[in-house]
């Protein structure tokens, strides 16, 4: 009788059948599917579907297992800000207290410099729940971009980006690194308190014995990647003629963007179409002129493929409906607790969100281990 595979056992997946690209289109179309439908019951969808995602395409990486953390840390700044607008936020008492108050607190009012809005009096019930339905769509974009670092390569990413923004892209993905290396550490940092005391669990000063190795690893990463990459010239090079002429192409163009909103304001909606094309234009040709003047090289990139196509036209099509949806009128996709009641549900929003879940349907990429 064969052994259960245990979790050392299983095959490991190092690459995804899915371009990062195509990834990147999934997490938009989820948090726009969150911001057109932020119903609980809908955002809960969302959320689930990111959960599927991450189970059936979670690499075997550092930013993978980051998902749980930065879910728990949407969790718990939603938490705050549910609290917060419930001790800060309060009807005009006319006619005495709401009829949804569901207790009263202590009141202070703060001095005028800090604001002078009113700490505690009645916690009411409408507010409570609308808080925490505006908080839980934050936790449902959080869900989706966390997914796609569950499930993405950020290196086959910066590849994939115009060669104008290959620096700002390569920042950007040192700086998703910083959740997955700080669990690193702390993981480090407690198995090394453990085997000091002989694997018992000695409570006085252990947050010191643990944040004081967790900042001097993180000051040694951060000098050890600054050198990294001055010794390989990052943003050493001078500018050339084609650089400085994107620079003025951007520069004119975020001037014509900005004059668009102007004459929007100023009710010239002809003006600022005009802008707005000008202006986009003008952005594009920046982005290309600075991409051929750039001299970063790329190493056998990988290319989208008609399966990644699909993939991604298929998850669009979640947000391209909640928006006709919402468009004709449907009256399930946000909820107000006035009077309080469950959320509205509806089939044809779910089917929506249910497009998102197509990458589960792609078989994923597996690699064991030695291979």
């Amino acid at each position: 009788r064969p052994r259960p595979r245990d979790r050392h056992d299983r095959p490991m997946r190092t690459t995804s059948p899915l371009h990062a690209v195509t990834w990147s289109v999934w997490a938009v179309a989820a948090a726009l599917s969150v911001q057109l439908a932020p119903s609980p019951v809908y955002v809960a969808l969302v959320i689930a579907v990111a959960l599927l995602v991450v189970n059936t395409h979670r690499l075997d990486n550092s930013l993978a297992r980051a998902f749980p953390v930065l879910i728990g840390i949407g969790v718990v700044f939603a938490a705050l800000r549910v609290v917060l607008t419930a001790l800060t936020s309060h009807s005009d008492g006319v006619g005495g207290p709401p009829p949804d108050t569901w207790f009263t607190l202590p009141e202070a009012t703060l001095p005028r410099i800090l604001g002078g809005f009113t700490v505690g009096g009645t916690v009411e019930g409408v507010v409570v729940l609308a808080a925490a339905s505006q908080a839980f769509a934050v936790v449902g974009i959080m869900a989706a971009f966390g997914a796609f670092n569950a499930v993405a390569s950020h290196h086959e990413l910066l590849q994939s980006t115009p060669r104008a923004f290959h620096e700002p892209g390569l920042i950007v993905t040192v700086a998703l690194a910083f959740v997955p290396s700080t669990m690193t550490a702390v993981t480090a940092a407690r198995e090394a308190d453990r085997a000091r005391t002989g694997g018992r669990v000695v409570r006085r000063g252990r947050l010191v014995r643990t944040a004081v190795p967790i900042v001097e690893s993180g000051l040694e990463r951060a000098l050890a990647l600054a050198e990294s990459m001055d010794a390989r010239g990052f943003a050493r090079h001078t500018a050339e003629r084609r650089e400085r002429a994107a620079a003025w192409l951007g520069f004119g163009s975020l001037l014509a963007l900005g004059a668009a909103f102007v004459a929007l304001v100023g009710r010239a909606p002809g003006w600022a179409a005009v802008a707005t094309v000008v202006g986009s234009i003008g952005l594009v040709a920046a982005v290309v002129v600075a991409s051929r003047g750039s001299a970063a090289s790329r190493y056998r990139p990988r290319r989208l493929a008609r399966l990644d196509i699909a993939v991604a036209v298929s998850v669009l099509g979640a947000p391209m409906a909640l928006a006709a949806l919402r468009v004709a009128g449907h009256d399930t996709l946000t909820w107000w607790p006035s009077p309080i009641r469950f959320p509205a549900f509806s089939v044809w929003p779910a089917l929506a969100i249910a497009l998102l879940a197509v990458p589960v349907l792609v078989t994923p990429t597996a690699r064991e281990d030695g291979a």
